[in-house]
């Protein structure tokens, strides 16, 4: 019995850790929008894919307000956006996207869990060039015609348009557009009020590098740990 109680209080542990840096996530990237386009998100496109994003994971609506409050106070710490890069084992190229208000403590963190997960970290460019970096969407597909909005949505830039899956499982259609674009197809979608499950650039990869079960491991271990960073954002790979 001590054991079945000492396993379910880790389960809540880690489950409570992960909803705490999710939460991170989202008012730092709240924070980002306010400061570069202020706290109106009428008038602030970023800001409100930021809100999106922030209830995407089910952050609490005080939570996010407080979010917005504490970036228009200009005594509060600034984050920026800073992106690292590098191979994790078996040569498999990583993006780190991070928000950071101290440069030093972040890129010593991650070149210690890249060292530590049997990578390397890179110079600037040595693997983005290998990835575009695109406006991603996740919205709800129900009563959606897909060949439809594919039409509709081209004029607006869209590049790609598949079938995936929500941060909590659920089918979501994804559209890609380039990054140039990503304010033009925002604003589609909220104009025919597509419910647009979280919104995000992302680095895609050019192609793909199929590993087997162990070494594909090997780099999703690595990975892991640098998404346990409180700074970092996203972890981009090209695993297949």
């Amino acid at each position: 019995m001590g054991r079945f109680f000492e396993a379910r209080k880790q389960t809540i542990f880690a489950r409570s850790a992960r909803i705490s840096r999710l939460f991170t996530r989202a008012a730092r990237e709240i924070d980002m929008a306010v400061r570069a386009g202020g706290p109106d998100p009428t008038a602030n496109p970023a800001l409100r894919r930021a809100m999106q994003n922030a209830r995407s994971v089910s952050m609490p609506k005080d939570k996010v307000e407080a979010a917005i409050k504490r970036a228009s106070d200009k005594d509060t710490s600034t984050y920026a956006e800073a992106i690292y890069e590098g191979y994790g084992p078996h040569g498999i190229a990583l993006v780190v996207v991070a928000a950071t208000d101290n440069t030093t403590r972040t890129v010593a963190n991650v070149r210690s869990r890249f060292n530590k997960g049997g990578g390397n970290m890179g110079t600037a460019g040595s693997v983005t060039f290998g990835f575009q970096r695109m406006g991603v969407f996740r919205i709800k597909p129900d009563g959606i015609d897909r060949d439809e909005l594919e039409l509709e949505l081209i004029d607006h830039g869209l590049e790609e348009m598949g079938e995936g899956t929500s941060e909590g499982g659920d089918p979501v259609l994804v559209i890609r557009c380039a990054l140039e674009n990503y304010g033009a197809m925002q604003s589609a979608l909220e104009e025919r009020q597509l419910e647009v499950v979280q919104s995000a650039t992302e680095f895609i990869p050019d192609t793909t590098v199929e590993l087997a079960d162990e070494p594909a491991e090997e780099v999703m271990k690595l990975v892991a740990a640098l998404e346990d960073d409180d700074d970092v954002q996203q972890v981009f790979h090209n695993l297949a």
